[in-house]
């Protein structure tokens, strides 16, 4: 990824997803939608049973914070989930980047930054559990209780870091520092699902590598987080308050909308769109096996 100074700062916006309007406060449809997410879970069903009989598309009804009790995953993380499932140990759907850092680093600043997306971002404090019935819900943690901290890692102590060769023992150990980051798996049941590590090159280089797993982040994530970083750590190196507009919704909230879109027709919808175009039954494929089967 790129170089940049410590005071380099970079603005970004949140922006909803696409599949749902927004709505200001006083509109009515925001104001049925958090009707909505107040019903208990047996009235919730009648609700969308009631709309979809009227034929209205829930899909108009904007996202609004879901109860905090019993979170459900979207499909995307519930995809993730099952695949975590079949290999705890698997590092294939790990997140990750790296920016090399030239100048002084206040260590204080980075901390306090990366704590302050951690608070604001719920994704980055959520860990995932499966019920006796193996219903999988997300759990938000308060901000202290997930246990994020940057690691700090001073390359320079090393053995064969000084001298002529110097330079290549060096780079060799920051190489190896990012593959023990980015292979190290991460448990879903326990979290943090956030890792970032600071590796000290010299007084003035620093390697900074960024670590999430797919289940609470994606490549455009990756890259909101990253400039939030830099704006949070910019402000902080200058003395100032970091000012960032409050998130309207969080994913879980976009997840919870999800579930609720499908149950009032969507599902319904899309299945009968695929059978119309793949048809009702399916020749069986025979494809070359590694042994009979």
């Amino acid at each position: 990824m790129s170089t940049l100074d410590k005071n380099d700062t970079v603005t970004t916006t949140h922006a909803a997803p696409a599949q749902a309007p927004t709505a200001p406060p006083g509109d009515p449809r925001r104001a049925l939608a958090e009707r909505f997410a107040r019903l208990p879970a047996e009235k919730q069903r009648g609700f969308l049973q009631a709309l979809k009989a009227q034929g209205i598309d829930f899909a108009m009804l904007p996202i609004v914070p879901a109860p905090l009790e019993a979170r459900p995953l979207s499909f995307a993380q519930l995809r993730q989930w099952f695949l975590w499932t079949l290999d705890r140990t698997s590092t294939a759907y790990h997140l990750s980047g790296a920016l090399t850092l030239e100048g002084e680093v206040d260590a204080a600043a980075m901390r306090d930054s990366f704590a302050a997306l951690v608070a604001r971002h719920e994704s980055l404090r959520t860990t995932f559990h499966a019920d006796a019935q193996g219903q999988v819900v997300q759990r938000v943690h308060a901000t202290g209780d997930i246990g994020f901290a940057l690691e700090m890692i001073d390359l320079r102590d090393g053995e064969g870091c000084d001298g002529a060769e110097g330079g290549d023992a060096l780079e060799a150990r920051t190489r190896a520092e990012v593959r023990r980051l980015v292979d190290t798996p991460f448990d879903l049941e326990r979290g943090p699902l956030l890792r970032v590590a600071l590796l000290r090159q010299g007084a003035r280089r620093q390697v900074l590598v960024v670590v999430m797993h797919h289940i609470v982040s994606d490549a455009w994530s990756m890259k909101v987080i990253v400039d939030e970083f830099i704006a949070q750590y910019g402000a902080r190196v200058r003395a100032e308050t970091p000012s960032m507009t409050a998130l309207p919704i969080q994913y879980a909230d976009y997840a919870a909308w999800q579930r609720h879109w499908l149950e009032a027709g969507e599902r319904e919808r899309q299945l009968a769109y695929w059978v119309a175009q793949l048809g009702g039954e399916q020749p069986v494929l025979q494809l070359p096996t590694d042994r009979p089967r």
